[in-house]
């Protein structure tokens, strides 16, 4: 039996923010850019698939929502920066980013996959180094304008578990995980709420990506065998984030299945 989408926020509380989404092409990005959206937040959506973004930013459109479609690709550093002037110019400084693009491929560390292992380098670690330098600017200025500020990295339960034949995935995801932490030490006294979002299997496009047959055998049976996550359920877990009044930051949280063990 499948439960009804999770929704836990009404109204809309998000009015006046400007949200930045990256990985928004599909899966818990484009979930979550429309979440936003639907809440009263602007919405820059960032991604590689141009086709893809533009249907998003077409659908949020339709609904209402106020959206920017960039076609960017995190990992070039210098196209991120031009991105972030043109958020600025266009809905304005970002208060809200939702730094979620990444990549998982996995293998078995003797495969030596090292083209693998560079891209998900590349792409989570990074990426995501290159959305934070680009939008930081953002988040510091609206918080000390007395706005909310928010920065949410998408980590994942890999980050803290032994999982045979992820240690490259896992380890960029550790990176991100730690990474929060420690620049929450930074930002947190600045009025910047840093959080991290560990998820559990959602069922999205990314184990599509996963050539392994041992790892797509486990994911496969995830997917038949329990509910797992829906891309909305990681949606409005970001929406109900961001809405919290300013002073309060849920600094690291685990999702999970409840019927997903490890």
């Amino acid at each position: 039996m499948t439960s009804a989408p999770t929704s836990l926020l009404t109204g809309r509380p998000l009015d006046g923010r400007v949200a930045v989404v990256t990985g928004a092409s599909s899966g818990m990005g484009a979930a979550t850019a429309r979440r936003l959206a639907e809440l009263g937040a602007a919405v820059a959506v960032v991604a590689r698939r141009r086709e893809k973004l533009e249907a998003l930013a077409a659908d949020i459109a339709s609904r209402g929502g106020q959206v920017l479609s960039l076609p960017v690709d995190v990992t070039d550093r210098a196209a991120v920066h031009t991105a972030a002037g043109q958020v600025a110019n266009t809905l304005g400084p970002a208060d809200l980013v939702f730094n979620n693009a990444g990549v998982q491929l996995i293998s078995a560390i003797d495969e030596l996959k090292v083209d693998d292992w560079q891209r998900q380098i590349d792409l989570n670690v990074t990426g995501v180094m290159n959305v934070i330098a680009a939008f930081l600017p953002h988040l510091t200025a609206a918080a000390e304008g007395g706005k909310p500020a928010d920065l949410i990295n998408t980590s994942s339960i890999a980050a803290t578990r032994i999982l045979e034949k992820y240690s490259i995935y896992s380890g960029t995801k550790a990176y991100i995980s730690h990474l929060t932490r420690l620049i929450r030490v930074e930002l947190g006294p600045k009025n910047v709420r840093v959080s991290a979002i560990e998820p559990g299997m959602v069922d999205t496009e990314l184990p599509n990506h996963v050539t392994d047959p041992d790892a797509s055998d486990m994911m496969a049976g995830l997917l038949r065998d329990i509910e797992c996550l829906r891309d909305t359920d990681i949606a409005e877990t970001v929406a109900f984030i961001t809405a919290l009044p300013r002073h309060v930051n849920i600094s690291e949280l685990t999702i999970l299945p409840t019927a997903q063990a490890v």
